[in-house]
């Protein structure tokens, strides 16, 4: 009889007749809660890492694919590589439009005007033009020097192409002058639409030219268009007049002459301490 009663749990109330306490929780397991939140951590760091492969794999293959377009796009549209080409007989215009944006005949004419100019206005242009070109090479041999990108490999060059042309690609030098230039001339020499017009469309054929003659790439063009337009923003915020820069050479030249006076008088003080001491 004894033997068939269950027994009693051990948190219960020693006394028979008392009322029966509440059962105790039931005790927790550090070692498992540990273990849980561990695996629960794997996962999560195991999910993000997936997923940070996944999104590098997928920016590399996005990557190799806009550079598998933009060889393919460029070998097609180079039909004046040579005079073998498709459109080879037309490679001499083609060549003549290249060389307008050539740096040789904008940096001889603009100091030329700025040398013989008559007012000052044209000074002040021809003198920020300069500049401007000079802001051109600078920037384009500089993106040069960090990408290092080849040149087409169907790429012919000439006398006149190989003046102060590198054989990495990217940016356009062309391209990047011909933007530079066309909105230079569309806000400070340009008055009619007409003629804006005919700028732009000169920019566009240059940097077309590049591309049939296969000297760059498209993103190469694409990419120096865009910069030579987002430099004429920063030479119309760096504008040099031309009081300011005649106010700049009397400073400087002031400074030298009373540099040269300070230094004849303490030679010509020494040279007479030392006469009569």
């Amino acid at each position: 009889m004894s033997s068939n009663t269950p027994r009693r749990n051990s948190c219960r109330g020693g006394a028979g007749g008392s009322r029966a306490a509440p059962e105790c929780p039931p005790v927790r397991r550090r070692g498992s809660s540990s273990c849980a939140l561990l695996s629960s951590s794997s996962g999560a760091q195991g999910e993000e890492n997936l997923s940070v492969r996944l999104s590098q794999s997928l920016l590399a293959i996005t990557l190799r694919l806009f550079l598998a377009v933009d060889l393919w796009l460029s070998k097609q549209l180079g039909v004046c590589a040579s005079e073998e080409s498709a459109w080879g007989s037309i490679r001499p215009l083609v060549r003549l439009v290249e060389l307008s944006g050539h740096v040789l005949p904008w940096l001889a004419g603009s100091l030329y005007t700025l040398l013989r100019g008559d007012s000052v206005a044209e000074k002040e242009i021809m003198l920020n033009l300069t500049l401007a070109l000079i802001l051109d090479l600078l920037t384009v041999r500089a993106v040069r020097t960090v990408v290092r990108r080849r040149r087409p490999a169907q790429n012919r060059a000439d006398l006149l192409s190989t003046l102060f042309v590198e054989r990495c690609s990217f940016p356009s030098g062309h391209a990047s002058r011909a933007a530079l230039c066309a909105r230079f001339c569309a806000a400070r020499l340009v008055d009619t639409a007409s003629v804006r017009v005919l700028v732009v469309s000169w920019a566009a054929l240059l940097g077309l030219s590049q591309l049939l003659l296969s000297r760059h790439y498209v993103t190469d063009v694409g990419f120096g268009l865009a910069q030579g337009y987002l430099q004429y923003g920063l030479v119309e915020r760096l504008w040099v007049t031309w009081d300011c820069l005649r106010d700049l050479l009397l400073v400087r030249v002031r400074g030298s002459l009373d540099r040269a006076y300070s230094d004849l008088w303490a030679v010509a003080w020494k040279l007479g301490v030392g006469r009569y001491g």
